[in-house]
């Protein structure tokens, strides 16, 4: 007599799956793994295989204050296109509501708590050593942010954390909500260009810009070839490499924020070992680390936005979707004027580099 086949449930299938990958390829990172087979990044660490994982309660009115007392951290957030590290201590939070801010020098964050719905501790066996890190995932289980505990981190701080939000349901099979693509921009024959151009010169601050964007109905590179050179400037994709380059050069303090819909990282100061390796570009300090994949920048642009504190000058860059992959500004304060030697830069850039073309 027969006996029926067993019935293998689709996370031991994952498993299995991501075990085979893994020896295959032990050097692939996780979110290139759940690429190529096809799931989310939290999916493929609920496997459990990364090290010992627990599920934690989305209790960031809780979590986000407590992260002080773990010291010394690296805040790891990225997009598809840059990944941004920082390293430093978790202090000065402050919690509004569905968003939150973390105001040190070194961890400068802008989070947006919506967008986050998985929380996971991990600890991974690496050589011996366990490496201690807070993961958060957004409902499609992308990563939002990373917090990894340094070597001189307290982890007596950890486990309390984790002891105390650890969640009821440790079954790590998550109900992943795919989601949907963005609607495509409006045609440009729609937008108020000429609105769109005046409310432009009417800001008073850079933060105003969204709300702009919004009230036209108009999206961000879209924006940016309407308004014309008054405001934007196209130079050429790789400008990101000739401007980490100078800026290290001539040790310029610069700001580079890296975002994604729940988390903006934000590095002011300067930066020092600009390194190309690849496709990617890279700044490897030792409290700040960039990775940009640099074939992926499809276009960049130099953009001018008026303020109450005068023009404020950004080298911005975009993916073929017209994604944000990254922001660079000079560093400043409001109630500061722009750095000239930033502004100056910007305008050697659009001389030495100016786009070939611009797509519509």
């Amino acid at each position: 007599m027969n006996r029926p086949e067993e019935t293998v449930s689709p996370h031991a299938a994952l498993k299995e799956r991501w075990l085979a990958l893994r020896e295959a390829q032990p050097r692939m990172r996780i979110r290139d793994a759940a690429e190529q087979l096809g799931v989310s990044e939290a999916e493929l660490l609920a496997t459990g295989l990364n090290g010992e994982l627990v599920r934690l309660e989305p209790r960031f009115d809780v979590l986000l204050p407590r992260l002080e007392s773990l010291g010394r951290v690296m805040a790891l957030t990225r997009n598809a296109s840059a990944v941004h590290e920082k390293k430093g201590v978790y202090r000065k939070v402050e919690l509004h509501g569905a968003r939150a801010l973390v105001l040190d020098e070194d961890i400068d964050l802008r989070l947006f708590l919506s967008r986050w719905c998985f929380v996971f501790a991990l600890r991974e066996d690496l050589s011996g050593q366990v490496r201690r890190s807070f993961q958060v995932f957004d409902a499609a289980g992308t990563a939002v942010h990373k917090i990894y505990l340094q070597d001189d981190a307290n982890a007596a701080a950890f486990e309390a954390l984790v002891r105390e939000l650890q969640h009821e349901d440790q079954r790590h099979v998550l109900d992943v909500v795919p989601l949907s693509p963005p609607a495509g921009p409006q045609p440009d024959a729609d937008i108020d260009a000429l609105g769109l151009k005046a409310g432009w010169r009417a800001l008073q601050d850079t933060h105003e810009f969204f709300a702009l964007l919004s009230r036209f109905k108009v999206a961000r590179t879209q924006a940016l070839r309407l308004a014309g050179t008054e405001f934007a400037k196209p130079v050429a994709p790789d400008s990101l490499g000739w401007t980490l380059e100078r800026a290290a050069a001539t040790e310029l303090p610069i700001m580079v924020f890296v975002g994604n819909p729940g988390a903006i990282q934000i590095h002011t100061g300067p930066v020092r070992t600009v390194r190309p390796m690849g496709p990617w570009m890279n700044v490897m300090d030792p409290g700040f680390n960039l990775h940009v994949r640099a074939d992926q920048v499809h276009t960049a642009w130099v953009v001018r936005k008026p303020t109450r504190d005068g023009d404020v000058t950004s080298l911005e860059l975009f993916d073929r979707a017209g994604e944000n992959i990254a922001l660079l500004f000079g560093k400043r304060k409001p109630g500061e004027l722009e750095s000239p030697a930033w502004r100056a830069l910007m305008e050697e850039l659009v001389r030495t580099l100016p786009a070939v073309e611009v797509a519509s």
